[in-house]
């Protein structure tokens, strides 16, 4: 999708993993941004699912294949949704090839598993155990689906439930993409680099009443609170803030675009392959 006119291209990557970009979509249409909105999906998941050109084994290549993505545009702006956030955190070298970055409802490191935990057995939903269970025993794409949609309440406050269930309904899921990030990424995942003084352009935006992913964390490293890391909570919402709150959401991708600007306009850092 394109806005017209100057301006970047922005490539949002899903979260999940999982789910797809498609889970995405109203994002980008909710951001509004200036140029050109990409929805990216990882080889193996999404539209890349059982199409002549992706390999055999793809998820080896992730999450190093968002290289390759970067490199295929100039003026690039990533946009990571929570996992998908980590997944650009944990590759340094997009430093160099990004004129901007947005993490959605993403985190630092993987210690945001242990707060939900705990979190999450202090909120039971009544039904969620046995779509665990299910999933345990035959862990593929429809039990993943069940799953997750079981758990929409962690994932939406009430005013937004019955419009993220029917985000939820629509995804194509991956139970492989699931699984591999469950065996090689999520338990270990660490930034591997930050935004700052010689690095793109920053947002950090997050549902106020988000409770997957501790926002906390962010302020585990000083670094992450520089003049060029823009911090928003989108009142109102929850994992998924443009569901709840678009209005918010697009006035934050605003205050990144004026970001980019006026680097652009002093011949700051732009993308490179």
């Amino acid at each position: 999708m394109s806005q017209g006119g100057e301006g970047w291209n922005w490539l949002f990557v899903p979260g999940g993993p999982g789910l797809g970009s498609q889970s995405v979509a109203g994002l980008a249409h909710a951001a509004e941004v200036p140029g050109t909105a990409w929805l990216v999906d990882l080889p193996g998941e999404g539209s890349n699912r059982g199409v002549p050109q992706v390999p055999d084994r793809p998820y080896e290549r992730w999450p190093h294949v968002l290289l390759e993505a970067a490199d295929a545009f100039d003026d690039v702006v990533m946009v990571g949704h929570s996992t998908g956030g980590m997944f650009l955190l944990a590759l340094p070298e997009l430093a160099a090839r990004l004129a901007g970055l947005c993490l959605v409802s993403s985190a630092p490191h993987a210690g945001w598993r242990e707060t939900f935990g705990q979190w999450a057995e202090a909120h039971p939903i009544p039904g969620l155990d046995r779509a665990a269970e299910a999933y345990g025993r035959d862990p593929n794409d429809d039990t993943l689906r069940a799953l997750t949609q079981a758990a929409a309440e962690w994932n939406f406050t009430p005013a937004g439930l019955a419009a993220g269930r029917s985000l939820l309904e629509d995804l194509p899921y991956c139970h492989d993409a699931a699984a591999w990030a469950d065996a090689h990424f999520d338990d270990t995942y660490q930034a591997r680099w930050k935004p700052g003084s010689d690095g793109p352009a920053a947002l950090i935006v997050s549902g106020a009443e988000g409770r997957v992913v501790d926002q906390s964390l962010w302020h585990d490293d000083d670094a992450f609170s520089h003049p060029r890391v823009l911090r928003r909570a989108i009142e109102g919402a929850g994992h998924f803030p443009w569901i709840e709150n678009p209005q918010e959401v697009r006035a934050a991708f605003a205050d990144l675009t004026a970001l980019l600007a006026s680097r652009r306009a002093r011949g700051g850092h732009t993308s490179a392959p």
